[in-house]
């Protein structure tokens, strides 16, 4: 691995966490023309739709935490790159949460108690959903999108497609779980916003590293079992 690798890791999830934070902290309400629940899940989507056509070739645009240690899980990503690929995705998300907060104060009445678009469950979740429901939420999205990235990358799948397929698989697990999370499935993009919002939201970002990481080896595991036969490593 070079150090290319891990910084268009950086810019990747920068990119993933402000644009998709930003559409909900930004765009979601704007009165009148706001972009609402189905705008922020598609803005999430076009992130990883974008980045995976400009940095997949780079680094495998993992841009989340639970997807390279599932895809490490799935026998598609080298152990040993696993805490550097992580770490990077961590400042991406930081960098971003920063850039967003100077940008979001200039409106009257910016308020971060309002959440700045972190996740959370029971009276922090947006339909306040308690702990079990949030927790088994993000276990099986996660889930499913390490099995939508695994199959959609493997050697035999339609070739191009993969950023298509995975940044859709994405806006669908936000159009589901919004109400329930806030939608996580990546720690370094929870981890970037609660780190402002503190209080509540550091307080629970330990479910929103569990369970995605759980998710994730899940994921990785169970696709790995189904395929049956070796495939290419998503490092570039």
């Amino acid at each position: 691995m070079s150090t290319r690798n891990y910084v268009a890791e950086v810019i990747g999830t920068f990119w993933l966490t402000f644009a998709g934070c930003g559409s909900a902290v930004i765009a979601a309400g704007f009165p009148q023309v706001g972009i609402g629940l189905l705008g922020v899940s598609l803005a999430f989507g076009l992130t990883v739709v974008t980045m995976a056509y400009s940095i997949g070739h780079i680094s495998g645009c993992h841009l989340n935490p639970a997807v390279t240690i599932g895809l490490a899980a799935g026998g598609r990503f080298p152990a040993g790159q696993v805490v550097p690929y992580i770490v990077a995705q961590v400042v991406g998300a930081i960098l971003a949460a920063i850039v967003l907060y100077f940008i979001a104060v200039g409106a009257p009445g910016f308020d971060l108690a309002k959440g700045f678009a972190s996740n959370g469950y029971g009276e922090h979740s947006p339909g306040k959903y308690g702990l079990a429901s949030a927790f088994l939420t993000e276990v099986v999205m996660t889930m499913m999108f390490l099995f939508i990235i695994m199959g959609a990358t493997h050697g035999k799948a339609p070739a191009g497609f993969a950023p298509l397929a995975i940044g859709l698989g994405l806006a669908l697990i936000h159009l589901v779980s919004i109400p329930v999370t806030n939608t996580s499935v990546n720690p370094a993009r929870s981890t970037g916003p609660a780190l402002f919002v503190g209080g509540w939201a550091l307080q629970q970002l330990w479910l929103f590293w569990v369970a995605p990481i759980i998710g994730g080896v899940l994921g990785g595991v169970v696709y790995r079992w189904l395929s049956g036969e070796s495939q290419d490593q998503v490092t570039g």
